[in-house]
């Protein structure tokens, strides 16, 4: 374990706080809590800073509420101001739909190698299940537990994380629900790229420009384990253009974006 590494957890939010409720439990009933977590909020309305603000009076470590205007989907440039503001070396990023194992800061931290980012799986709560859990404000899955699908991915042994390969290209597993990386790394390709608008494609083009300057991926295996909650699929009309630029990026091997995380340092 590598007790001397600190880490920001960073997650994105938008007018979710029930949700957002959930994953912020899942936190402080982590194994090893991380040194800070940074909501970067793309326009929420009030309820959601009023949630916050809720939890600020007894969460066991800074938490810090990173606002932009709701102009439209912008995640890109709030998790860019996000990750500016972050204090630690390396940064865990997870969605704000998700809901964490108590063992998962504690796996990405295991894991953290210099040159390498982590990537994890998700195992989905479905629809049928979403009354009870915000009733019962559920935090806990297992193996068993109803309502879940995917269920292999609930099972946790690290030591077969020792038979992982490395992951020489992006993965077509990977999810920026539930990532890791330096943030030395991030600042080295200027962050997320803002001319990306609307859903998707923003984690993994950035993961492009790692792989071009050489750092390498490591996929989680029964191993820092995360529960996505189901919600409805969001509009997908930028896609073609977002899959545009990110196809530059791998056929350019292109390093560095114009409009990144050096605005907010």
């Amino acid at each position: 374990m590598k007790n001397k590494l600190k880490c920001s957890l960073v997650t994105p939010t938008y007018n979710w706080p029930e949700a957002l409720e959930l994953l912020l439990l899942s936190i402080m009933n982590q194994t090893i809590l991380p040194n800070e977590v940074i909501i970067a909020d793309d326009g929420s309305r009030e309820d959601t800073r009023i949630a916050i603000e809720d939890f600020q009076k007894k969460f066991p470590v800074p938490l810090i509420h990173i606002w932009h205007e709701d102009i439209k989907n912008r995640k890109p440039r709030i998790m860019n101001q996000a990750i500016a503001k972050a204090q630690y070396e390396y940064i865990i990023e997870i969605d704000g739909d998700i809901i964490i194992n108590k063992h998962f800061v504690e796996d990405h931290l295991q894991f953290a190698q210099k040159g390498f980012y982590l990537f994890g799986s998700r195992v989905n709560i479905q629809a049928s299940l979403l009354k009870e859990l915000f009733f019962k404000k559920i935090t806990h899955f297992d193996f068993f537990s109803k309502g879940i699908k995917k269920r292999g991915r609930t099972i946790r042994i690290p030591f077969m994380m020792n038979f992982t390969k490395i992951v020489e290209k992006r993965s077509s597993k990977l999810r920026g629900c539930n990532m890791s990386f330096w943030r030395e790394d991030f600042i080295k390709v200027n962050g997320f790229n803002e001319d990306l608008v609307g859903w998707g494609i923003d984690d993994s083009e950035m993961i492009e420009r790692l792989h071009n300057i050489g750092i390498k991926g490591k996929r989680l295996k029964f191993a820092g384990i995360a529960y996505h909650i189901y919600h409805n699929e969001q509009s997908k009309s930028h896609l073609e253009i977002n899959h545009e630029i990110e196809r530059q990026t791998k056929e350019k091997k292109l390093t560095y974006i114009e409009k990144g995380i050096n605005q907010f340092l």
